[in-house]
């Protein structure tokens, strides 16, 4: 099932409406489809790389849009879904602790979640669960987003097709890298 909606997805990047495509993916990506929007991303930037900026902006708008649906979702049904079942279970107090930590740290989730291959709805919902500051939720999802796609049309602009089969595979594994070596100095920086 998966490599059809890839296939699907793919084949959407050779239309006139791919742009439009585009934006769509990124939205629904944000808060419930499983395939990011880098496979429709890029091959329109190699196939037009004078349209690179304009196309990471229209994944970064729909992106965060679509996660501002994620949180919607998390937010309402929590309340309808979530709350009543921690309450059965006697388990709502936990929630209320782990809402608290997630709050403390929840512009880092958002903004890790946003630029590594971690799939970025369960973040998006995981705030609207634990009703994250909104703008806190929407300037690291704009930074995240705009930072992840950005850099993806970038290294296309400059390097073209030979970048692709490494964004592809390995840029997802860089972001994490970069996640991990900058929450590590944030650690050392605070306790040492």
């Amino acid at each position: 099932m998966i490599r059809k909606l890839y296939d699907w997805t793919m084949g959407l990047a050779e239309t006139r409406y791919a742009l439009w495509a585009l934006a769509a993916v990124s939205f629904v990506e944000s808060s419930v489809f499983p395939i990011p929007p880098d496979i429709l991303m890029i091959p329109m930037i190699i196939a037009a790389p004078h349209r690179a900026w304009r196309i990471a902006a229209v994944c970064t708008v729909s992106s965060v849009l679509g996660a501002l649906l994620g949180y919607y979702i998390g937010y309402g049904l929590f309340e309808a879904v979530g709350r009543p079942v921690l309450e059965f279970y006697g388990k709502l107090e936990y929630f209320d602790e782990f809402k608290a930590r997630y709050n403390e740290w929840g512009a880092w989730a958002v903004l890790i979640a946003g630029v590594t291959p971690f799939p970025f709805k369960v973040i998006t919902i995981t705030s609207g669960a634990t009703a994250l500051s909104l703008p806190v939720f929407v300037i690291a999802s704009i930074a995240a987003r705009g930072l992840r796609f950005f850099i993806v049309a970038a290294l296309l602009w400059k390097f073209g097709p030979p970048i692709r089969e490494f964004i592809e595979k390995r840029l997802g594994l860089m972001f994490t890298i970069f996640c991990v070596l900058l929450l590590g100095g944030f650690v050392l920086v605070k306790y040492l």
